[in-house]
């Protein structure tokens, strides 16, 4: 739909959105376009740092996607990184998504800058994606998912790769955004 580099470039509020949230190069946008059954929608690369902006998705049925610049590392200059912190500030500020997708990396879940988040989304319905599950033994992929548990009542395993979550994420992401367009069925199929 668009992309938006600075608060003043934010579309007006209007139908239920989904925000995802997570660190550079987690794969937030991977999981866009595992969820969405689309290959490349959303751009990714290796390279930490790339979303820059914040990438609005239409669906065809009036919802949105949006992806949030990541945190963390990035090889950006400082000022660029608060440019994007203000510019998230300014979204999660002028919003009230349906739900906020956070991605963490299955092997490294929860750092400080993803507790720190998930204390500012407060009272936000949230979704803990472990990312990565497939790069995990199954027996790690287990505890991790339990030791992440107390994260939030809604944390799942993973992987773009293997659609490991895929369509459970889809189902409980159809159900949150069905509850915000007051029991509009939207179609499962790519959310």
């Amino acid at each position: 739909m668009l992309a938006a580099g600075r608060p003043a470039d934010l579309p007006p509020a209007g139908p239920p959105e989904i925000a995802f949230a997570g660190r550079s190069n987690v794969g937030k946008s991977s999981a866009i376009n595992a969820l969405l059954g689309r290959k490349g929608l959303a751009r990714t690369s290796k390279t930490p740092g790339r979303t820059q902006t914040i990438n609005f998705y239409e669906l065809e049925w009036g919802a949105r996607l949006v992806d949030l610049p990541g945190y963390g590392y990035a090889r950006v200059p400082k000022a660029m990184r608060e440019q994007w912190k203000a510019l998230v500030g300014a979204y999660l500020d002028s919003r009230n998504p349906a739900a906020v997708v956070l991605i963490m990396d299955a092997r490294h879940p929860a750092t400080d800058l993803d507790t720190q988040l998930l204390a500012l989304l407060g009272e936000h319905r949230v979704l803990v994606l472990l990312s990565k599950a497939d790069k995990l033994p199954r027996a790690a992929q287990k505890s991790t998912l339990q030791e992440a548990s107390s994260l939030s009542p809604h944390v799942r395993l993973f992987s773009s790769t293997t659609r490991q979550g895929v369509e459970e994420c889809r189902d409980l992401l159809a159900q949150w955004l069905q509850a915000d367009r007051g029991n509009k069925r939207p179609p499962v199929k790519g959310i």
